[in-house]
């Protein structure tokens, strides 16, 4: 392609909606066009990388046995009633466009696929012989994100593959699960990025196990764990560790204390002279159900820890059946306007026990007449420990479980792991940090949803049993900025080979030179026509600009057609380590071919 020819526009300044550098360059750069929040055009530059993205997961997708097809965007709601998703995904996460058609009929635009996949799976299986099959697509979702930002990272509408396995049972799907692992390593490692396979929390997907795959770059989003042995690594939400150990309580008797403006663990440990490790912290949650039922709970939890809410909310979910709801609609800590709704008195913040009274809870058909008392694993066995005595400015000492608190029935893992804790797989190995960009996802579904949907097979024995299932998910045009955000200079972006929109770009310092150009224009085709895909910058330009454009944009190597000519040769600058040489003109086009394919095979 010719530069002249193309719709190439680059900027020089950052764009101001841009925060992180990928959102930064790509827009500088010319690969995307902002339309609207969270709403991007994908201009010609973008579309190739894209384009080349989406056909590594498709040869590795079919190389593991799975079927490509197309489903719907819209989606009727009757569906997503089926499985017990509309209110999660139009309320409770409130993802989900959804609309009302000319005929009154309630419709999504698709922000995942189970309920579609599932109904197709529920016409056309009939039998274990048919199974295991897999589909796949790769296609644009749309989610309405609370707050869009970071260009592709978290749009409204972006291009994702799903793919969906079907199985007989659990050990069939463990071979499907094994092998889309396999595939996702293989996709991630093709496109040429450093990346983390880490346990990760199912979410409003749901099923027994998942697994994320994370590229590593400072501005990811998510913070992973992991230890240096190479066996553990998890997602924060879903991390587990062995917690600092405690220290030996200074306290023997059990005693009320006063421990004025001591409302948060700092203070509580500096009036009374002991450790967060001695203390039970007792933090309130408001939890909303689908049925509009309002819970109100108690957490404790270790003093020197911290509540995960991705662990509450699952472990909330679990329990909406005790309320006759379905699922969790909202989780927080309430503030003083949502207390006036349901205290019938004010709360002692700061002070509270594991005791505090139900009698704080006004009655109404709405709201949970009772406390529900959740204890995290780190305050189980403390002895003789602090907290608060349900009175503003007062702490009581040297209590215990079984003497002078009850221990709650409902015993669970919701604390958050820390860096520097011990792994659980090997207490000697301690949990380091590294932040991670979301590309992939796969997830153990079991019967989740064929159960939910009637998605019913006949085994060799004639018995009916639901489906077993699983699903898998890349982020196409998610994985191309991270791309970006992983490998950047101060001069621009540098694509992998494998997945760069082009892998050469000629530039012609002084278009009216004939030698030049003509030079040019032979190696041009000469390239293009052995497979080494090639730009050729025509423009009348100044060539300090075109070499500034061709560094922004990326490329992974720069032939410049200047004084070196006279000479017989040409200037080829690599943009990962801008190494320059020359070389001689009639040898150009084999070097190229040969650099390419050596890093293809390594």
């Amino acid at each position: 392609m010719r530069l002249s020819q193309m719709l190439f526009v680059t900027l020089r300044e950052d764009p101001a909606e841009a925060e992180i550098p990928s959102h930064k360059l790509l827009l500088r750069a010319g690969y995307i066009r902002r339309i609207g929040s969270g709403i991007y055009a994908y201009l010609p530059l973008m579309w190739r990388v894209l384009q080349k993205v989406s056909q590594i997961v498709r040869e590795e997708m079919n190389a593991a046995g799975a079927q490509e097809c197309l489903l719907p965007q819209l989606q009727p709601s009757e569906l997503w009633k089926e499985s017990g998703r509309w209110e999660t995904y139009t309320k409770a996460e409130g993802i989900m466009f959804s609309l009302i058609d000319r005929q009154e009929r309630e419709l999504g635009l698709g922000p995942t696929h189970e309920e579609v996949i599932t109904t197709v799976a529920k016409d056309m299986i009939r039998s274990y012989r048919q199974l295991p099959v897999n589909l796949y697509q790769i296609q644009t979702k749309f989610r309405d994100e609370i707050r869009p930002r970071f260009g592709l990272m978290r749009g409204r509408e972006f291009i994702m593959k799903d793919a969906y396995s079907f199985n007989e049972d659990e050990a069939s799907l463990q071979k499907s699960y094994e092998a889309m692992d396999r595939a996702y390593r293989n996709i991630i490692s093709r496109c040429g990025l450093a990346y983390r396979a880490v346990e990760a929390d199912s979410g409003a997907i749901g099923g027994s196990a998942s697994q994320e795959f994370m590229i590593l770059a400072e501005a990811g989003e998510d913070e992973v764990l992991y230890t240096e042995d190479g066996k553990y690594a998890a997602n924060i939400e879903k991390a587990v560790s062995l917690p600092k150990d405690l220290e030996i309580s200074p306290f023997t008797a059990y005693e009320k204390k006063e421990t004025p403006d001591s409302n948060t663990i700092e203070k509580v440990c500096q009036s009374l002279q002991c450790s967060p490790t001695n203390i039970v912290k007792n933090v309130l949650y408001e939890a909303v159900y689908d049925n509009g039922k309002t819970v109100l709970i108690l957490v404790s939890i270790r003093g020197d820890q911290e509540v995960n809410e991705v662990k509450l909310n699952n472990e909330l979910v679990k329990l909406a059946p005790q309320y006759q709801a379905s699922t969790l609609l909202a989780l927080s800590v309430p503030d003083e306007n949502a207390q006036k709704k349901w205290a019938n008195k004010p709360l002692p913040l700061g002070y509270i026990s594991p005791s505090l009274e139900d009698d704080y809870i006004a009655s109404g058909e709405s709201i949970e007449g009772q406390f529900l008392r959740i204890v995290d694993q780190t305050a189980v066995d403390l002895e003789n420990f602090v907290t608060g005595a349900n009175e503003t400015n007062y702490h009581v000492i040297g209590a215990n479980w079984g003497q002078e608190f009850q221990l709650p029935k409902l015993v669970s893992d919701i604390r958050t792991a820390m860096v520097g804790d011990r792994s659980v797989h090997d207490p000697s190995q301690i949990l380091a940090s590294a932040r991670g960009i979301e590309v992939g996802h796969i997830f153990q579904l079991g019967t989740k949803y064929s159960q939910a949907m009637g998605a019913t097979f006949t085994d060799e024995n004639g018995a009916e049993k639901p489906i077993v299932m699983g699903c898998y998910g890349v982020g196409v045009s998610r994985l191309a900025q991270a791309s970006v955000e992983q490998s950047y200079d101060k001069d621009g972006i540098i694509w992998p080979v494998a997945i760069t929109p082009y892998h050469a770009i000629i530039i012609v310092p002084n278009i009216k030179d004939k030698n030049q150009m003509e030079v040019a224009q032979n190696l041009y085709n000469q390239l293009n026509k052995i497979g080494v895909e090639t730009l050729l910058d025509d423009r009348d330009e100044r060539a300090g600009v075109k070499f500034k454009d061709a560094d922004l944009i990326g490329i992974p190597y720069r032939v410049v057609t200047g004084r070196s000519l006279k000479a017989g040769k040409v200037e080829v600058v690599t943009r990962q380590t801008k190494e320059s040489q020359e070389i001689e003109v009639t040898n150009l086009v084999e070097t190229l071919k040969n650099w390419l394919k050596n890093i293809k095979s390594s």
